[in-house]
């Protein structure tokens, strides 16, 4: 982890550990990738961003938990579930997903799948 990474989480200890679990999971998948830090967000690339972090609000304020995260990742399909907060059409056959995650028991199977398979998607283009 680098000082740009911690500083984006300053003051924020509950959504560093959800980022850090996120980041061991994706290792754990075999997934390379390099890290950007900017002003709003932490993107994830391989050939091309797959993932990005950030505390965008993607629902109202009095829906969101206490301490969150938004994990963005991009698919060629819009995926249905009731755990994407948004979806949309970014551009033609490329669909952006929001989730939000309150906790590192969030991060489960499903979101993990879901990263891998926009890790692959990427690096397809």
């Amino acid at each position: 982890m680098n000082i740009d990474e911690l500083a984006f989480f300053d003051h924020r200890p509950n959504e560093l550990e959800m980022y850090e679990t996120l980041l061991d999971r994706l290792s754990e998948r075999g997934c390379v990738y390099s890290i950007r830090v900017q002003k709003t967000q932490i993107s994830l690339y391989n050939r091309y961003m797959f993932a990005c972090v950030s505390f965008a609000r993607v629902k109202r304020k009095a829906e969101l938990p206490a301490h969150y995260l938004v994990i963005t990742f991009g698919l060629g399909y819009p995926k249905a579930s009731g755990r994407i907060a948004v979806c949309t059409q970014a551009a033609r056959n490329r669909w952006t997903h929001h989730v939000v995650i309150g906790g590192v028991s969030e991060l489960d199977e499903e979101l993990v799948q879901w990263l891998e398979e926009a890790y692959e998607f990427s690096n397809s283009k």
